[in-house]
């Protein structure tokens, strides 16, 4: 039975729970079948620790004819005169919503609509990047932004069977830009598997970074700094971290940071020295950790927000992610509507998002 069958088969029952320990066990669970690395346990607990550790949660286990489907990591935000609600992990988190199995999404949007509903003093739901499909389906409201999300769907084929199938410039580019850096460098590629370089790798990841994009990278904050220095540690205790830093003659030139969970690869940050660009390093570090997932068998690789042209001369599916806003009572549904012609703006979808959060 399809999460939409069941949603007509039976009310859907919202249980509070007071914390993120009390429900480990069942989020773990869940967070796995979801293959979501932002929907674990490890990521809300660290990063409620940074961003909301003076806030009220408001989580909800959703059930249905007593089995538990999902977990509504929510909790409420006031702005002005307005108390809404927000998903743990928004900011740093790339995709959000319910930490449920997909089968169950339909479901799972539906619940959304009804924590609206129930919870006492909430006005407005701000459901950022909800997988697009039928979380955002079920869910409703009005869209006020959506993003590219691309992967490439490994499918059981080899490194050797994929390359050819891309285009001719970038088989040469990669070939061409290998063979000459080898010949000319000592180049080495080295993922952290171990605590005790983590710290110094994570360095490096920092720096490089900010030597790409200056002060408008991942890491310019502090708290954020901070909050990935914890959350990579766990990340990398559980097995998920993949934080892989390239040399070139010992000098660190090149990193990327993403996670591997539930058979996937996810490519969340990277960076590199901007005075090796002539050697392509970004580009010939990104193929290595493409290749490293089909050579170690998974089922995707995962680019996460956003529709970079380099994203598309890989990737194979986008689904999307989608913000949606929901709102209850009068003065709140006005304040959505009133925007309602504007929405269709870029700009305007920017700033409608930041006035709520």
């Amino acid at each position: 039975m399809s999460g939409s069958d069941r949603g007509e088969a039976a009310a859907i029952e919202l249980v509070p729970f007071p914390d993120l320990a009390s429900r480990r066990e069942l989020w773990s669970e869940l967070a796995l079948r979801s293959g979501n690395p932002f929907a674990t346990w490890e990521w809300a607990d660290v990063w409620w620790r940074h961003f909301a550790a003076d806030a009220e949660p408001a989580f909800l286990e959703c059930r249905q004819d007593g089995r538990p489907f999902a977990i509504l990591p929510l909790y409420p935000v006031r702005r002005g005169p307005l108390r809404f609600l927000r998903l743990v992990g928004h900011g740093p988190g790339d995709v959000l919503g319910p930490i449920c199995d997909p089968a169950d999404g339909g479901l799972a949007g539906l619940a959304l609509r009804q924590a609206l509903a129930e919870l006492d003093g909430a006005r407005l739901l701000l459901a950022e990047r909800l997988p697009g499909g039928p979380v955002a389906s079920a869910c409703g409201g009005r869209v006020l932004n959506r993003e590219s999300n691309p992967r490439l769907e490994i499918e059981g084929v080899s490194w050797e069977e994929y390359l050819p199938t891309r285009s001719r410039n970038l088989r040469e580019k990669l070939r061409r830009s290998t063979r000459k850096l080898e010949r000319e460098h000592e180049v080495a590629y080295t993922l952290c598997e171990d605590a005790g370089r983590l710290e110094a790798d994570l360095d490096s990841l920092f720096r490089l970074h900010r030597d790409r994009w200056g002060d408008g990278g991942a890491f310019t904050r502090e708290a954020a700094v901070a909050f990935h220095r914890e959350l990579a540690a766990a990340m990398l205790e559980r097995g998920w971290l993949r934080l892989w830093t390239m040399t070139i003659d010992g000098e660190s030139v090149a990193a990327w940071y993403g996670f591997r969970f539930g058979g996937a690869e996810f490519f969340y940050q990277s960076g590199r020295d901007r005075n090796y660009d002539r050697h392509s390093v970004g580009f010939l570090m990104l193929t290595r950790t493409i290749k490293a997932a089909f050579d170690d068998g998974l089922d995707s690789y995962a680019f996460l927000r956003g529709d970079e042209p380099y994203k598309d001369r890989f990737a194979s599916a986008d689904d999307g992610l989608e913000t949606h806003v929901l709102g209850r009572g009068a003065f709140a549904k006005a304040a959505i509507g009133a925007g309602s012609a504007s929405l269709r703006s870029e700009r305007v979808r920017r700033r409608a998002t930041a006035a709520l959060g």
